[in-house]
């Protein structure tokens, strides 16, 4: 056995601390993973992780093992690849997350860009509203939209998406077109949270570039992009949202820009990763996203 591969698979029990979930990462059967840290223990003549009924976790030495081990292997994977010039000969699996109406509106229906030019990565896409956890579920990396308040990963700034309010023609034919923050006290907001049972804070735009907040009603709260946009589709109500998902819309008719003048700030777009030194395969991706999003918001 590759003494590579069975740092990898430590490491990545190590950070799942779960042999099955290490297991379904890496595309190998659970046997298969508990064998090659049994291997690398006989190796070194040490215990490295302590399992229990309820979690693995590593020992002293194995804390010392993993440290050195992700480093290393990000090292091994950039010497691997240093004097290969051609781009299609990168390969290897790459998981990423993305909120779901970025990976439907914009990445994947240009994911063929990225795979003509790597044809060997092999990508899985998570594409959910909620916070993944980047280390545990095994995520090379992810991209937020909003404030990052995660202090323990690495962020790269990839730019910012223009917001817009949109309601559909049925709801403005019932309501009216709101000409002001005043006449929204006769509109309906829907409300988006991202946890359930929270309050949102109403109706958002900018005065002199400062945030502001308008209370609004509201019976119907979501708390992922497809119920907001589902809803607002249906009638019943207003939403704020990035343009990048509503453009179709609003060409298609299917939704019309209302208030351009009280609009919310831009909302950031960020490249989450754990490590610093990170596999060329996802320094490819990282650049290629980062032009896909420049050239939206340059649009």
């Amino acid at each position: 056995m590759n003494k590579l591969e069975l740092l990898r698979t430590f490491v990545r029990v190590s950070e799942l601390a779960s042999f099955t979930q290490a297991a379904d990462s890496l595309g190998l059967p659970r046997s298969s993973v508990s064998q090659q840290v049994q291997t690398l223990e006989t190796l070194l003549g040490t215990r490295l992780l302590q399992r229990t009924t309820r979690k693995v976790q590593p020992t002293q030495d194995g804390l010392v093992l993993y440290e050195r081990s992700r480093d290393m292997l990000a090292n091994m994977d950039e010497l691997e690849n240093l004097f290969r010039q051609d781009a299609t000969q990168l390969g290897g699996r790459l998981r990423i997350d993305m909120p779901t109406g970025m990976a439907r509106r914009l990445v994947t229906p240009r994911l063929g860009e990225f795979l003509h030019r790597h044809p060997l990565i092999e990508l899985e896409i998570s594409s959910s509203d909620r916070r993944v956890d980047l280390v545990r579920e095994g995520f090379d990396c992810v991209v937020r939209v909003g404030e990052v308040h995660d202090s323990s990963l690495v962020a790269r700034p990839l730019g910012h998406f223009a917001m817009v309010n949109c309601a559909s023609p049925a709801y403005l034919a019932q309501y009216g077109m709101p000409q002001s923050l005043d006449d929204l006290a006769q509109h309906r907001l829907i409300h988006y949270v991202g946890v359930l049972g929270t309050r949102s804070d109403g109706f958002e735009y900018q005065v002199d570039g400062v945030t502001a907040y308008r209370s609004m009603p509201g019976n119907i709260t979501v708390n992922n992009i497809d119920a907001y946009e589902g809803t607002c589709l249906g009638g019943l109500g207003i939403i704020q949202a990035p343009l990048v998902g509503m453009r179709a819309l609003l060409d298609e008719g299917l939704l019309c820009s209302i208030l351009p003048a009280y609009l919310p700030a831009p909302m950031p777009v960020s490249l989450l990763y754990a490590h610093r030194h990170q596999p060329q395969r996802v320094r490819a991706f990282m650049h290629w996203l980062e032009a896909l999003i420049t050239e939206e918001t340059s649009a």
